[in-house]
């Protein structure tokens, strides 16, 4: 039988507690930018604030509470972030703006291919409805800086709650 231990597991309960606020405050935030505005967003990659790094921030402030800044936990977990949060700025977001790049190269080769207006219009109603390239992969430095805050903020938030009821 499985033990329900994980439950008091402060840090994976604050990181995955981050990976989930920051998804789901996804959707107002883009509202209030005046951006397209769906809950798909809500399982989307990218976006305002990164949950790559809430999640990693927020297991790392966690094991500091919880181990202090000596803690070899807190070393592994540092490491594990900085390279999770260069990766969700670099490497995912060159691959999301190659993606806007040859979304739009496809849409130019496939309206040189056309001839009239009523072709052009056809094709427009079909690209809406073709897949592209995932284009918002990664993330600008602000939704990273923004997704360290949450993290930071969770899992304070999380060892309160957690404290409050004597999970801890």
């Amino acid at each position: 039988m499985m033990s329900m231990s994980f439950l008091t597991n402060f840090p994976l309960i604050s990181a995955l507690t981050a990976i989930c606020f920051s998804q789901v405050v996804k959707v107002p935030i883009a509202f209030l930018l005046k951006k397209k505005t769906t809950w798909a967003l809500a399982a989307s990659t990218g976006g305002m604030p990164s949950s790559h790094s809430a999640s990693v921030t927020a297991l790392i402030a966690s094991l500091v509470i919880q181990h202090g800044w000596n803690s070899p936990l807190v070393a592994i977990a540092v490491t594990f972030g900085v390279i999770v949060m260069f990766d969700a700025m670099g490497v995912r977001r060159q691959s999301g703006e190659q993606g806007l790049v040859l979304n739009q190269l496809i849409i130019d080769l496939q309206n040189l291919k056309l001839k009239d207006q009523q072709a052009k219009e056809s094709l427009r109603r079909e690209q809406q409805k073709d897949k592209h390239i995932k284009e918002y992969l990664g993330h600008k430095p602000l939704e990273v800086l923004f997704g360290m805050v949450t993290g930071v903020c969770i899992a304070y938030f999380v060892h309160f709650l957690m404290s409050l009821f004597h999970v801890l």
